[in-house]
């Protein structure tokens, strides 16, 4: 009797074809389970379609795969819905690399032309990542891929938005805010990574207005204290309590800022007096806030010193500005010492390039009510959130959220439907 079998299994024979005999078959639609069955629905996180799959992807497919023909052997109602992420300052950042290969940026193409040269990466390289998917077999019902760039989707999102804006959820305001220089675009938190890195704590000493004396700060962004508008300290530091309510002098600029006392301050940092820059850094534009305390803005967006940063500055790069104010403090006699300091650096979640907080015009949702109801539905276990420890981290996220900005000065992805 002949033996036909090979010597070696021909995977790459076999699993495009039984993966084909599973597809035409129907084994992925929930149809094929009986109408009374209880459902069981899997959303496949969308890959972005700057380039092809990676490890991450193929393990988390894996589990969900398992998941999903776990489910649907029990004879539940089981529906994978897959979808491509259009990924908007990811995927622009990947195609504007491709066209200064050829010496082109988007701005020499124009938007139109930019926004094709877009889609046209989409269709090579989303149905690279739809190929590896099933080259992975995993069970999607691919008769409900969705790209967030379709016609029904971006309806769906505006729609959403129009529903947000009529419950005064969604606001344009002049908030500080996430500003990446490269990519020239606001950035929401979640789009904001941190690097650790080692840089130069300075000490500054600020002369007292009412007396003798100075108040020192610490700072590894001396050349933002162009834009100071006050100094903080704990209210319950004893060092400085004869001097709360008093005015520092500003050095290189001469203005007079207020010494106040805020909950916020780490008294073990530096000197546990701060710097109050509420143009440039989140933390400061909310103890600005609670303050009334007025902006300078000394960095602009393309991340050059503005006109209020002083004439001796103005268009010099952060880097430049920087060294230019320390050798002026070292004039001076104020800048008293400076030690190596780690600390955690914001940066671009897709170009790396260092973060600029600075105050812009844009649109925001407010997440108050949003962020109530999500842990309304944890606490009254709606949603059970596995393994159990990580809900804390949800918790901690959801009570410390901020108005989220959904602008973008972006070409490729959804407008936002004002005009």
């Amino acid at each position: 009797m002949e033996n036909d079998l090979g010597k070696r299994y021909d995977f790459k024979e076999s699993e495009p074809r039984i993966y084909s005999l599973w597809e035409q078959s129907g084994y992925f639609s929930p149809d094929a389970a009986p109408e009374e069955a209880v459902p069981y629905v899997i959303l496949l996180p969308p890959p972005n379609i700057t380039g092809s799959l990676h490890m991450g992807h193929a393990l988390n497919a894996s589990l969900s795969d398992v998941l999903i023909r776990y489910h649907r052997m029990r004879g539940r109602k089981t529906v994978w819905f897959p979808g491509i992420d259009h990924a908007g300052i990811a995927t622009q950042n990947v195609v504007e690399r491709q066209l200064k290969k050829e010496g082109k940026t988007r701005w020499d193409l124009g938007r139109e032309a930019f926004i094709e040269r877009v889609w046209q990466w989409k269709e090579q390289y989303g149905s690279i990542i739809l190929e590896q998917f099933k080259r992975l077999g995993v069970s999607c019902d691919w008769s409900r891929l969705r790209f967030t760039m379709d016609k029904a989707y971006a309806d769906e999102v505006k729609k959403a938005f129009i529903h947000y804006h009529q419950r005064g959820w969604i606001y344009r305001g002049t908030r500080v805010i996430n500003w990446c220089p490269r990519c020239r675009t606001s950035l929401s938190d979640l789009e904001v990574e941190h690097e650790e890195a080692q840089e130069t704590l300075w000490y500054i000493s600020y002369p007292l207005k009412e007396k003798e004396g100075t108040i020192t700060v610490a700072t590894v962004r001396p050349e933002t204290m162009l834009g100071d508008a006050a100094v903080a300290v704990h209210p319950d530091d004893t060092r400085y309590k004869d001097l709360v309510g008093l005015h520092a002098i500003l050095p290189i600029v001469g203005r007079e800022i207020p010494i106040l006392a805020d909950s916020a301050i780490e008294k073990d940092f530096g000197t546990g007096a701060v710097k109050v820059t509420p143009a440039h850094d989140i933390l400061d534009a909310e103890i600005g806030e609670r303050h009334h305390l007025p902006l300078y803005q000394v960095i602009g967006e393309d991340g050059k010193m503005t006109k209020e940063a002083g004439a001796d500055y103005q268009g010099l790069s952060v880097k430049d500005a920087r060294e230019k104010v320390l050798a002026r403090l070292k004039e001076l006699g104020v800048l008293t010492k400076e030690e190596t300091y780690t600390h955690n650096l914001a940066v671009c979640s897709r170009c790396h390039h260092i973060l600029e907080p600075i105050p812009s015009k844009q649109w925001f949702l407010k997440m108050e009510e949003l962020a109530r109801a999500a842990l309304d539905a944890v606490d009254r276990k709606q949603v059970r959130i596995l393994p159990e420890n990580f809900a804390k981290p949800y918790r901690d996220w959801l009570e410390h959220i901020r108005d989220w900005c959904i602008s973008r000065q972006i070409w490729w992805g959804h407008r936002l439907p004002v005009y």
